[in-house]
């Protein structure tokens, strides 16, 4: 896992790096401004309270960095260790009983492994974008980390799994207790409406490795 004290040292060195404080940042990014307090850093009986990585998420793509640079200022020295999280195709996500009704991997074979650091707060695993549904945004290979736990808003890319089996990336533009609603990423390919009964679970893209 990644150590607690050099995430938030990171967190403080992007911040500075744009001009910011650690409040401005996370202004910045959409959060609320006291979010990287000092004082959000432990917990009143002194457990560590690590950023999540929906916030780590977000200041990266306000500041327009990578989750390599960020990594970079975790550990200068690139000697950073590495955790594996389960990795499987969009094509294959659509098959069998690959996951847990939480939109979690389920044990069992056809999922593959890749390295991506441990933060300590949502379950993440990657899918492998397959054809070309979602270009230009992402290609054929490109890796998407997503979470299935991370809260989502109108505006976030997410992959969604329903009932049938149909695995979709696309935008949220809104989810109500009936239906939810999905802008395409790709012109060519049409928005969505799909009722909430249809829907197996719904993952938030956080990252993108292309």
């Amino acid at each position: 896992m990644l150590s607690h004290d050099r995430v938030w040292a990171a967190i403080d060195a992007l911040a500075s790096r744009h001009g910011m404080t650690a409040s401005g940042l996370a202004r910045k990014a959409g959060l609320d401004a006291t979010s990287f307090n000092k004082s959000k850093r432990t917990s009143p009986e002194g457990r560590d309270r690590w950023p999540s990585t929906e916030s780590i998420a977000k200041i990266l793509r306000a500041t327009g960095a990578t989750l390599e640079d960020f990594l970079r200022l975790v550990e200068p020295s690139g000697s950073l260790r590495r955790s594996t999280i389960p990795l499987i195709s969009l094509t294959q996500a659509g098959t069998g009983k690959l996951f847990t009704d939480e939109g979690l991997p389920a044990s069992g074979p056809g999922w593959d492994e890749i390295d991506f650091p441990d933060f300590g707060q949502e379950k993440v695993f990657a899918l492998e974008v397959t054809g070309d549904s979602m270009a230009p945004l992402y290609r054929d290979g490109d890796i998407l980390i997503v979470s299935p736990t991370a809260s989502m808003r109108k505006g976030d890319r997410v992959v969604v799994r329903t009932t049938g089996g149909e695995v979709l990336a696309k935008e949220l533009k809104r989810r109500s207790a009936k239906t939810l609603e999905l802008v395409s990423l790709n012109e060519a390919h049409e928005d969505r409406v799909i009722p909430a009964e249809e829907v197996a679970w719904v993952a938030r893209i956080m990252w993108a490795r292309q």
